[in-house]
C-alpha cells in the first residue's frame, strides 16, 4: 500500500490555494525544549504558540506529528484513564492553520461514517472516507472539523479528490485545541464508526504504525 501512495500525486487536504512553500514543520514532541519551557494550559495559549511559530517562519500552515511522543494529552482522561495504558504516540499528521480553513477530500471516496466526538482532547466533529484504488480498500480520517461540516452530511456521500468537504472548527468544538486538521490513513478500520484512535500507547505503537501509514506518503509535504 505504501508503494500505491507514493505513486499518487498532487494530494492536498486543506485549502488548495496555500502553497507547500508556505508550510513549516512543527515539533510538538517531548524533546521540544522550547515547548517544555512554556506554560500552555488551554487552547488559547496553544494557539498563541502556533501563531508565533507561523510568524517566525513566515508560514500559513504548521505540520507534523506522525509517530511523535507528546505530552499534550496528559490533561485528558480520554488518553489517561486509570485502568488503561497512557496513550501519547500520535499516529496521524496535524496541519495547524486557522479555523474556518477549507478541508479537501484527499482522494475519490465516499463517507464511511462521521461523528461529533465531544470530549476534552478528542477529535470534535470527525469524518471518515472510504477509498478503493487498484483493488485496495482503505480509509482517511479528518478530525477537528466544524459542526457545520457534519450537520447535513449523510453516509455514502461521494467526494472527489480535492473537493471541499468540510471546514476546520475552533476550540469550542474541536476538543479544546488550537485549530488544526488531524489527517490519518487507516488500512483496517474494524468495527469503528465515526472515530478511530489517533493516539496510541507505546506498547501498541508497532501495530498502529503498520495499520496507519505515514500520511506524508500521500501529501508529500517533505
Amino acid at each position: 500500500m505504501e508503494t500505491l501512495f507514493r505513486n499518487i500525486q498532487n494530494v492536498k487536504v486543506i485549502d488548495a490555494s496555500i502553497s507547500l512553500t508556505e508550510y513549516t514543520p512543527l515539533d510538538l514532541s517531548v524533546s521540544n525544549i522550547d515547548l517544555s519551557k512554556r506554560t500552555i494550559e488551554n487552547a488559547a495559549d496553544f494557539e498563541k504558540y502556533i501563531k508565533s511559530i507561523l510568524a517566525k517562519n513566515n508560514a500559513k500552515v504548521a505540520f507534523g506529528g506522525y509517530n511523535e511522543e507528546r505530552n499534550l494529552y496528559k490533561r485528558s482522561a480520554v488518553f489517561n484513564a486509570a485502568e488503561t495504558e497512557e496513550r501519547n504516540i500520535h499516529i496521524g499528521l496535524d496541519l495547524w492553520v486557522k479555523a474556518g480553513t477549507t478541508v479537501l477530500a484527499a482522494l475519490d471516496g465516499k463517507v464511511h461514517s462521521f461523528n461529533y466526538n465531544n470530549n476534552l482532547g478528542d477529535y470534535g466533529p470527525t469524518i471518515l472516507l472510504e477509498h478503493h484504488i487498484e483493488n485496495q480498500k482503505f480509509y482517511t480520517l479528518y478530525g477537528h472539523l466544524s459542526l457545520e461540516s457534519i450537520a447535513e452530511l449523510t453516509i455514502g456521500t461521494v467526494f472527489t479528490k480535492g473537493e471541499p468537504m468540510a471546514t476546520l472548527g475552533n476550540a469550542t468544538v474541536n476538543g479544546d485545541y488550537a485549530p488544526h486538521l488531524h489527517f490519518q490513513i487507516i488500512k483496517d478500520i474494524a468495527e469503528n464508526t465515526g472515530d478511530y484512535p489517533g493516539v496510541c500507547s507505546k506498547n501498541k505503537r508497532n501495530y498502529y504504525l503498520d495499520n496507519c501509514p505515514d500520511p506524508n506518503l500521500l501529501l508529500k509535504i517533505t
